[in-house]
């Protein structure tokens, strides 16, 4: 180790940045975040270093650098010039700010884009909230040393409630939520504290759609509890010693029903585990993620819900079917393809309105009921739709074509993978769908004026006109 870090206080001391560019004032911005007062100058001056305490050098001509490093070092005053690891006394870290946490990368000034690399991996792990956990302990720690004078119970009380539910409820925000935790936890140092459970979205399958708190979270926990739409490669992230507890569920078939699943994330966060219930999707879209949160929230279980990309985000921008689109549809509305029963229950003349997007969930046992429902219902059976099995993953594959055609090929066509039912005008101006189903589909499907050989900006037009002329009709 050449260059020993270390952490200086700047607050209201002098710095010397000298230089007048962009490189000066990227340099000079996180001193003066961090509370000191910066002196700038063109040129160098030896009086400029007087009360100076540090030195930065940067868009400079060549002999003012050199006269300021020389300079600087004569004095004992650490300087820095940018990209000149021969005229400097200290390196200039990458940094992850979370305040109070500070972490700094550096590589002796050899490799500066490696250093900006590896803070960006550091960045992707840390949460943005980390910050508060530090000053949870920091408020506390009077407190914590009184409390418990013997500082290995004191290590041992720490590590526990700083990757425990006071941090978890900090790192949400909470803070006087994580307060009352901390201090509840230190006044019976011995017991089991309650854990925590995390409510997170998985996402369609593929592990680059998680979000990095969804990531973090698998990490740290102790319990993972999932369902059968969580993928083996977004499992693998998880920390290779969590318990892992399957509670599968599919239509029909519940490996644990859910009055169950809800008992079972109780208890274990009554036994002081950090639970992460890892739920296809989104847990709030269609996930029994709602019921869940009432009955951790009825228990007095302390739980955070983790949003997911959910199935009709990633059908629609794998086959790239826009969602909302200002000439085909304004609204988008999910729709479940049926109820806790096994009925279909929806609100067809709603769902038929013109101008909108109907994404449905679990809809293809109950898709001719679906069609005939909105045909009643004013809908017009060559409205374009798809289904879409597997969005979001590797193996997607979809069927597009009208209402009509594919309620009539749908079921033979489809396999046991999860499907979305997309229906409106947008599916028609997919270009995924539009190039593998356009020659397929029968003309009066999309009522396209353009020819399946038509350049794709030329059938993206007819696509358009289409549309303007079925709603016109309407």
């Amino acid at each position: 180790m050449r260059h020993f870090p270390a952490f200086l206080d700047l607050r209201d001391r002098k710095v010397l940045v000298l230089g007048d560019g962009e490189v000066a004032e990227r340099k000079a911005a996180p001193l003066a975040a961090a509370g000191a007062e910066i002196r700038h100058a063109n040129t160098f001056r030896p009086d400029l270093l007087d009360g100076i305490v540090l030195a930065i050098g940067a868009d400079a001509a060549e002999d003012q650098l050199r006269a300021l490093s020389d300079a600087a070092q004569a004095r004992g005053i650490p300087v820095n010039v940018v990209d000149r690891p021969e005229l400097c006394s200290f390196i200039m870290p990458a940094i992850i700010d979370r305040d109070p946490v500070t972490v700094a990368v550096s590589t002796g000034g050899a490799a500066p884009v490696l250093a900006r690399m590896v803070r960006q991996r550091i960045e992707a792990i840390l949460p943005p909230t980390l910050g508060a956990v530090a000053s949870l302990a920091g408020r506390l720690s009077t407190l914590v040393r009184r409390r418990l004078p013997d500082i290995s119970a004191r290590r041992r009380f720490l590590e526990r409630a700083l990757a425990g539910t006071p941090a978890d409820l900090a790192l949400a925000g909470r803070a006087e939520d994580a307060e009352l935790a901390f201090r509840r936890a230190l006044d019976d140092a011995s017991a089991t504290p309650v854990g925590m459970v995390f409510l997170v979205g998985a996402g369609p399958g593929a592990a680059d759609l998680l979000t990095l708190r969804a990531l973090r979270l698998m990490g740290e926990a102790d319990v993972i509890v999932h369902d059968r739409l969580v993928s083996e490669e977004v499992l693998s992230l998880a920390r290779r010693d969590a318990a892992r507890i399957y509670v599968g569920k599919q239509r029909a078939h519940h490996c644990l029903p859910q009055g169950e699943i809800n008992a079972l994330l109780v208890r274990l966060a009554r036994e002081g585990k950090r639970v992460v219930r890892l739920k296809g999707g989104d847990p709030f879209v269609f996930g029994r993620g709602g019921e869940e949160a009432a009955a951790l929230a009825e228990a007095g279980i302390p739980h955070e819900v983790v949003p997911g990309v959910t199935a009709a985000l990633a059908c629609a921008a794998q086959t790239g079917i826009p969602l909302t689109h200002r000439d085909a549809s304004r609204a988008v509305t999910f729709v479940t393809g049926h109820t806790r029963d096994g009925r279909l229950d929806v609100d067809f003349e709603g769902l038929a309105r013109p101008g909108q997007t109907l994404a449905i969930y679990m809809g293809l046992s109950t898709l001719r009921e679906l069609e005939a429902g909105l045909v009643r219902a004013g809908m017009d059976p060559s409205t374009p739709a798809a289904i879409v099995e597997a969005g979001g993953t590797p193996q997607a594959r979809w069927l597009a074509g009208s209402l009509a055609s594919i309620a009539s090929e749908g079921p033979a066509w489809a396999s046991t993978a999860p499907a979305l039912v997309i229906i409106g005008e947008v599916v028609a101006l997919g270009p995924e769908v539009a190039q593998r189903r356009i020659a397929q589909a029968s003309p009066d499907a999309y009522a396209l004026g353009t020819p399946p050989s038509a350049a794709p900006e030329n059938r993206r037009s007819g696509l358009r006109r289409a549309v303007a002329s079925r709603s016109s009709a309407r």
